[in-house]
């Protein structure tokens, strides 16, 4: 399972929006452990208008390049309805990007249960 995490820092999520973030941290769940994969830069298109299709249509392109599963934020917008059909959005109540993967793993089977729903999910 591959993994973007919404950050301008490399060590929090971001309180905006996960269309939003400067950055997606990726990650792979493997044996348990989350491996840092890469660092990319959001270069999705600008949004013309709140809640913008083209932008939601960008971001996912952005992410299945690196062929990501879960987008991982604090904060989704009115797109999450948008992309929650390619890519599963897992809501995080922690600041920390490790203690949100933290949460992720300990909601593993729940986080499964929504990708094939294709549904997002909070956790806490």
């Amino acid at each position: 399972m591959k993994i973007a995490c919404a950050t301008d820092d490399g060590i929090n999520f971001i309180s905006r929006h996960f269309g939003d973030a400067n950055y997606y941290y990726i990650f792979e769940l493997i044996d348990g452990d989350f491996v840092y994969v890469d660092k990319i830069r959001n270069n999705s298109e600008e949004e013309k208008q709140h809640a913008d299709p083209v932008k939601a249509k960008s971001i996912v392109k952005l992410l299945k390049e690196q062929n990501v599963d879960v987008g991982l934020a604090k904060v989704f917008g009115p797109n999450i309805l948008r992309i929650k059909n390619i890519i599963t959005p897992v809501i995080v109540s922690v600041d920390d990007i490790q203690s949100g993967l933290m949460q992720l793993k300990k909601s593993y089977s729940q986080v499964k249960e929504a990708a094939v729903s294709k549904e997002y999910l909070k956790i806490k």
